[in-house]
């Protein structure tokens, strides 16, 4: 997602679309029911973002889920769920004793039940802002709040890989023992790159006069139909969307969302899409992004706990060598303390 805060460097115009993506999910000692990290007050919120370098644009909510677009990205703030995922130079690590400060003080909030940092590799490590310049600082970062956190990265190292840290301890029991205390939750991510130049030449304000124009002409209203979708068309390019489900369509204690990013320049073009929406068939949603943006290859990685209705679904990953017209390169799978991972890269067959 392409914003005002484009970076200039040897006269050249830069912005990284690759996303820094930090979700963490709290819990209380007590088992405090009235515990909502919703409570949290938007003053708050607001002067967390500064941490970050970024600030909210817009907002939208259901009954279950608050939805945050940024302008770098986007904040989704459930019950007991933070979800914060930033794009170009922002530093959303540097933000983590300031959150969990907020979370004790208006959420009530004590533990922090599970983390999730991810992203791809940068196209222009050397651009970004400390910690986030290299993994290694990251991780150092996280290790100092988290004792018991785990670093991995997926895919090949010298080309197009993910890096993935979360709270992995040692198990004490069986995984399958603790499906009562957890509640169904999945996530799929597809990353994009290399993209077809006309249809990123929708999110410009060259092509479109509006974030609503772009969202249909686009289609992006049709991958899942039946959102509530808050969209944003930058000055003069870059597109950011959030959407949640109509209040009462899909029943999920911490709420159903999307989110797209789309940073369209054709040098260094990028595309993310996300929805934690439970799916009979994740092949098909995979196929709508990719006919809907034409990237030249994309990862996918899809998380599922040990309750989720999809759990079954996210396995189909392991058979698809092949979608449409892209071509599997990678496959890897990892169990955690709560959650299976499921990690693909694809390219585009020659022409």
């Amino acid at each position: 997602m392409a914003s005002n805060e484009t970076i200039m460097s040897d006269s050249d115009q830069f912005f990284e679309g690759v996303e820094k993506l930090l979700e963490i999910w709290f819990s209380t000692s007590d088992g405090n029911d009235s515990s909502d990290l919703r409570k949290i007050p938007r003053s708050k919120l607001e002067s967390l973002m500064k941490i970050v370098r970024c600030e909210i644009i817009s907002f939208v909510q259901n009954e279950q889920i608050d939805a945050y677009v940024l302008s770098e990205s986007s904040m989704f703030i459930s019950k007991r769920r933070f979800i914060l995922k930033t794009c170009g130079t922002t530093t959303p690590l540097l933000c983590l004793q300031k959150l969990l400060l907020l979370t004790e003080q208006y959420a009530g909030f004590t533990e922090v039940e599970d983390l999730f940092y991810s992203r791809k590799n940068y196209k222009r490590p050397e651009l970004q802002v400390t910690p986030h310049q290299d993994f290694d600082q990251e991780v150092a970062l996280l290790d100092a709040v988290f004792p018991d956190g785990a670093a991995y990265c997926l895919g090949a190292v010298n080309r197009d890989c993910w890096y993935l840290y979360t709270l992995n301890p040692l198990p004490r029991r069986n995984r399958d023992s603790i499906v009562g205390d957890i509640e169904p939750d999945q996530t799929l991510e597809i990353l994009m790159t290399d993209l077809d130049p006309e249809v990123m030449a929708i999110f410009t304000k060259e092509e479109c006069l509006n974030a609503t124009e772009a969202t249909k002409k686009s289609g992006i209203d049709k991958i899942i139909p039946n959102m509530v979708i808050d969209d944003f068309l930058f000055e003069p390019c870059g597109y950011s969307m959030n959407g949640v489900t109509k209040n009462k369509l899909i029943e999920m204690t911490d709420g159903s969302y999307m989110t797209i990013h789309i940073t369209p320049e054709p040098d260094f073009s990028y595309v993310s899409f996300e929805t934690n929406i439970p799916s009979s068939s994740y092949k098909e949603i995979i196929t709508k992004v990719l006919d809907t943006f034409l990237p030249g290859k994309f990862t996918v990685t899809v998380f599922t706990n040990q309750v989720s209705p999809t759990k079954a679904t996210a396995q189909e990953i392991l058979c698809l060598n092949q979608i449409a017209k892209w071509d599997r390169r990678d496959i890897q799978q990892c169990s955690f303390k709560n959650y299976d991972l499921i990690y693909a890269f694809y390219t585009k067959f020659p022409s």
